[in-house]
């Protein structure tokens, strides 16, 4: 154990809401993926600092059609929320609710590396947080506001018969009530962890309750209220783990504009009992954690070649994600000649309704992403290119109109710039730039810089007439708001508008970040 400054965000990736665990000497964390498909990410660690990709939990769902985007239908900002992660007598299990079907879901294996078995627990339990008692009982702590726990039945299907069921902690705050529930039980004692706002303005902050009895009463306060000089954003809600030592940690959250909720680390100290992070309730500049060799470091966002198919999932890298479950039939991998093709076979109204879009995290505070894209199998109507992938998107693309190619840049921008805004309603498309192209394929590119709070895109394109990356049209502004509750993401896509039938080829993504 050394002490030392610590990254801050621990991660600097999209990975809300986090849930950690330990087992042995490793540790495991789940956070939330939202519409994106395979969902339930697991990340694996060997120091809590340095985090790979471990695995995902399921590729699909329910497959409703509101999940496959099909009659309109889509999930953008619902699906997969906030997990819970336990280990328990050798089994693992991950508990969440999805926002769009309203049911909870309940996934078990006696192996992390799956295959994991499903099923629903009846009711609907918003941020829930499981807890094995040592006496064997089974309970859920959840909700908004009201905080309830319930004691489920030994088969996890559902609340037990004449179990406890009761609100055990509740806060009416006209900004955001506690949520975010994380329950343990240490040396005997009951430890509820939530996230809730200043009463007085938006800032996040976390919260510890401690009881003697599994339904209380409970007592407690604010145990951090740091916002670590970034936009008065404050970090809050997740998990605690101890290590093997002893020492123990709390992994949260926090909001870094349009890149998304970032994990950070936070030391997690005890006084008479009681956990807390400092005397001011502030993270530490530098703290000390278990230094230990990396293992099977797998990367969460790279550059593709799309040369390689896996064996499981959807046969690609695990880097990628799809906007919501795929559509199988309408995309392939040819990994001899080293292309992801998406084909046309539905026309739909804009990138929102596009199928097969395939989507990685944008990295704070700056990266860009390239790809060549191959567009001769475009038909009259079609799009297909890279985009900065959220609610108010932006993309570079290639047209076809009157048997012609075209280069473009669109935006879609709503009238409302509020967080909580969460419908489409109000957005229009604009178009910036068009350009004609006489040539087959073309690279394009989108930077994203987050740097001293710009969350702005660029577009850039390169051709056999541009030998260099030439930027067109102007930054786009990004936005993290509720309509998709997501960081941006660059998004790979093509779909039909006028017919179907088209196709459209990707090849040669790099992925670039600061340090790259």
């Amino acid at each position: 154990m050394i002490k030392k400054p610590v990254p801050h965000p621990i991660i600097p990736l999209d990975y809300p809401d986090p849930d950690i665990i330990r087992v042995g000497d490793r540790y495991y964390m789940v956070s939330t993926t939202m519409h994106f498909f395979p969902g339930g990410e697991l990340l694996t660690s060997t120091d809590l600092v340095h985090w790979s990709h471990h695995s995902y939990i399921y590729d699909r769902l329910d497959s409703t059609p509101a999940q496959q985007l099909k009659d309109g239908e889509n999930i953008y900002g619902k699906g997969m929320w906030a997990a819970t992660l336990r280990y328990h007598l050798g089994t693992f299990y991950v508990l969440f609710a999805a926002n769009d079907t309203k049911q909870t879901y309940l996934y078990r294996t006696d192996n992390i590396n799956g295959p994991w078995t499903k099923q629903t627990v009846k009711g609907f339990y918003h941020d829930a947080s499981l807890l094995f008692d040592d006496d064997d009982r089974k309970y859920i702590v959840y909700g908004n506001t009201d905080i309830r726990v319930t004691e489920l039945n030994d088969e996890l299907t559902g609340p037990k018969n004449d179990g406890i069921s009761k609100i055990i902690v509740s806060e009416p705050n006209p900004v955001l009530g506690y949520e975010g529930s994380h329950i343990y039980k240490i040396d005997g004692k009951y430890f509820l962890f939530l996230i809730s706002s200043l009463p007085d303005q938006w800032f996040r902050v976390q919260s510890c309750f401690v009881s003697d009895r599994i339904d209380g009463p409970y007592t407690g306060d604010i145990i951090l209220e740091d916002d670590s000089g970034f936009s008065g954003q404050g970090v809050a809600q997740g998990g605690i783990v101890d290590t093997p030592e002893g020492n123990w940690y709390m992994m949260l959250f926090q909001d870094m504009g349009a890149a998304g909720r970032m994990p950070v680390l936070v030391p997690l100290n005890w006084k008479d009992g009681l956990p807390v992070v400092s005397d001011k309730n502030k993270i530490p500049e530098s703290f000390s954690y278990p230094i230990r060799q990396p293992v099977n470091v797998d990367k969460m966002v790279s550059s593709d070649e799309f040369k390689v198919k896996q064996e499981n999932g959807y046969g690609l890298q695990h880097w990628w994600q799809f906007n919501h479950e795929p559509d199988q039939e309408s995309f392939s991998l040819n990994t001899d000649e080293g292309y992801y093709e998406i084909s046309h076979k539905q026309k739909v109204k804009d990138l929102m309704e596009a199928v097969n879009t395939l989507t990685q995290r944008m990295t704070f505070p700056y990266c860009r992403a390239s790809v060549r894209v191959d567009f001769k199998g475009l038909n009259d109507g079609d799009l297909a290119g890279i985009s900065a992938f959220q609610g108010d998107y932006g993309f570079i693309a290639v047209t076809k109109g009157d048997g012609h190619y075209q280069l473009l840049v669109r935006t879609s921008e709503s009238d409302s710039k509020d967080m909580s805004n969460k419908g489409d309603t109000d957005r229009s498309e604009k178009e910036w730039v068009r350009i004609s192209l006489t040539e087959e394929h073309v690279d394009l590119m989108i930077e994203a810089d987050f740097r001293n709070g710009r969350d702005v895109a660029s577009f850039y394109y390169r051709s056999r007439e541009v030998d260099q990356f030439k930027k067109v049209g102007p930054d786009h502004q990004l936005f993290f708001k509720l309509d998709h509750f997501t960081g941006c993401r660059f998004g790979l896509f093509s779909f039909a508008t006028e017919k179907t039938g088209g196709y459209a080829r990707f090849k040669s993504f790099i992925y670039s970040t600061l340090n790259s």
